[in-house]
């Protein structure tokens, strides 16, 4: 599988589809979900400088996590990054608007990894926008929520990392923003892998495998 080849996939995709297509990427924690996104982007815009003429968009996940503010409130901050941390149905929400007639341009959060928080109004979708893409964690969940957002998609490709590879990424990330070696290695092992098993068992129900790209 080439760069090339998914993107020829998704001009196709927006080529056949009638409206806006939405492509999602899911995987495990630290698969390269979101590298996978911004390098397909760059590639599917390549030419078009202007963002408001732009045809393709990336729109992630990550902006619809709880703050840490709620989930202390519902007692999930040790969880933070679980399904049951972000709101499922505002993303579902926010999918189905950007597949609508809309005005000139529609403001989806992203998340602010220096803060560990998501900030409104960070990342504008243009009416130029054809494709979207989209990556996270739980777009196959079979949960109340996660449902609506498969609903919204009109594929969701599942990105597969080496499982070494994987971990290490996720312990260097965590380290990276705040965490000692020791509490990255703990969180990775008490948060991160439950939910990559989670993730892992949605794999059956993607419309596409592909490997991860460095």
């Amino acid at each position: 599988m080439t760069f090339a080849a998914l993107v020829d996939r998704i001009v196709r995709l927006s080529a056949r589809e009638p409206g806006v297509v939405v492509v999602g990427i899911v995987g495990a924690p630290g698969a390269g979900k979101t590298t996978l996104a911004e390098q397909l982007i760059s590639l599917l815009n390549e030419g078009e400088r202007a963002p408001e003429r732009q045809q393709y968009a990336h729109v992630p996940m990550d902006g619809f996590h709880l703050s840490d503010q709620e989930l202390t409130r519902l007692g999930l901050l040790e969880r933070k990054g679980a399904p049951e941390t972000f709101d499922a149905h505002g993303y579902a929400a926010l999918l189905r608007r950007l597949r609508e007639a809309r005005g000139p341009v529609v403001y989806a959060p992203g998340f602010e990894r220096t803060i560990e928080q998501p900030i409104a109004g960070v990342v504008p979708v243009y009416s130029s926008v054809r494709t979207v893409l989209t990556e996270g964690n739980y777009l196959l969940l079979d949960q109340p929520g996660w449902r609506d957002v498969r609903a919204q998609c009109t594929e969701v490709w599942y990105c597969e990392q080496e499982e070494g590879l994987r971990i290490r990424r996720l312990i260097e990330r965590h380290s990276a923003f705040g965490k000692t070696p020791a509490e990255a290695r703990e969180w990775v092992e008490r948060v991160d892998e439950p939910n990559a098993r989670l993730i892992e068992a949605t794999r059956g129900r993607a419309d596409l495998i592909i490997p991860a790209f460095d």
